[in-house]
C-alpha cells in the first residue's frame, strides 16, 4: 500500500490518468491524497469528478477555492465567470450528486504514515496553515467551516465567506467575518503583509515579490515539530519548490501547461505528467 499526495487537478482529467498508469495507482490498495482545486481552468471538470467519485473509498480529499466556489455557482450563491470551465459540471445530470458530495468533503487531512524515516504525521490543506494555529486550532477551525457547508443551512453559510476582508484576526468583528478570514486562510493564502495580514492580490513567484511580502510557510509555524510534514497545493507560481524540507507544495501548474505532479508519502518520491496536448 501506498499513499501519493497530488497537486491541484482544475479539470485535467487525461494527466490524471497518465499520472495514475506512472505510479501504477491499485484502487484496492492505494490511497490518493488530493490537495483541493478538482475543477475549473482545465477542460474536464466534469470527467474529473465523476472518477474521483467513483473511487471516493480510496481518496483523501480536501477542497480548494475553485471546488468552494462551484459549490456556490451551482447552489445560485455566485454567478459563473466567463473563466469558469466547469460548465459541463452544472449541465450534468449527476450535478446535485457530484456537488453534495464536494460539500461533504474536509478542508484539511492529517493522518500518520510508517515512512522510510519512521512516522510522519502527514497535515493537507489547499492553501497553508496560519502561523498562530496549533493543530488543535486547525482542527477546530477546519470542522467549523465543514459543518456549516455540509448543513442544510450551506447557504446562508456560502453568502458571507466570499470577500478579501478582514485579512487580519484583529479586525474580526463578528462570528461570520472570523470564519471568512479562516476559509481565506485554508484556500486563498499565499502572502503576509509586514503587519500581519494576509496579501491576496500577489499569486506569483517569491523572488518577484513586492519586498514587504513574505510566504506563509517562510514564518514561525506553531503546528510544526519534528514529525510533522505539510502538505498543500494553490500556488502554481511555486513550481513545487518551498527551499523547506517538510512543507511540500504539489501544484505544478498543468492547468496552466505545466505538470500534474503525485508524492509518494512513505519516501518522498516525486512522479510527473506533462500538460498532454
Amino acid at each position: 500500500m501506498s499513499n501519493y499526495a497530488i497537486g491541484d487537478l482544475q479539470g485535467c482529467y487525461r494527466e490524471l490518468q497518465e499520472l495514475l498508469t506512472t505510479i501504477s495507482f491499485d484502487r484496492k490498495k492505494d490511497v490518493l491524497w488530493f490537495c483541493g482545486d478538482l475543477v475549473n481552468r482545465g477542460p474536464d471538470s466534469l470527467n474529473c469528478m465523476l472518477y474521483l467519485y467513483s473511487i471516493r473509498d480510496s481518496c483523501k480529499i480536501v477542497l480548494g477555492n475553485h471546488d468552494i466556489h462551484l459549490i456556490a455557482v451551482s447552489d445560485s450563491i455566485r454567478k459563473k465567470s466567463t473563466k469558469d470551465t466547469f460548465g459541463d459540471v452544472l449541465k450534468s445530470p449527476k450535478r446535485k450528486e457530484l456537488i453534495d458530495w464536494l460539500k461533504t468533503c474536509p478542508l484539511h487531512n492529517i493522518e500518520k504514515i510508517i515512512t522510510e524515516d519512521g512516522e510522519k504525521e502527514f497535515v493537507m490543506t489547499h492553501a497553508g496553515i496560519p502561523h498562530h494555529w496549533t493543530k488543535e486550532d486547525l482542527i477546530k477551525n477546519s470542522n467549523e467551516l465543514s459543518g456549516y457547508l455540509e448543513s442544510k443551512n450551506s447557504n446562508t453559510f456560502l453568502e458571507y465567506v466570499f470577500g478579501d476582508e478582514p485579512n487580519h484576526l484583529d479586525e474580526c468583528r463578528t462570528p461570520e467575518e472570523k470564519m471568512r478570514l479562516n476559509l481565506n486562510y485554508l484556500t486563498r493564502m499565499r502572502f503576509y503583509n509586514s503587519d500581519g495580514s494576509i496579501n491576496l492580490k500577489y499569486k506569483g513567484k517569491v523572488e518577484a515579490a513586492p519586498g514587504d511580502l513574505k510566504p506563509w510557510f517562510e514564518h514561525e509555524l506553531k503546528i510544526m515539530n519534528q514529525d510533522t510534514h505539510l502538505l498543500f497545493g494553490h500556488w502554481a507560481a511555486l513550481n513545487g519548490h518551498t527551499a523547506k524540507q517538510n512543507i511540500t507544495a504539489l501544484d505544478t501548474g498543468c492547468a496552466w501547461g505545466n505538470k500534474l505532479t503525485a508524492m509518494r508519502l512513505e519516501d518522498l518520491s516525486v512522479f510527473s505528467c506533462d500538460k498532454l496536448n
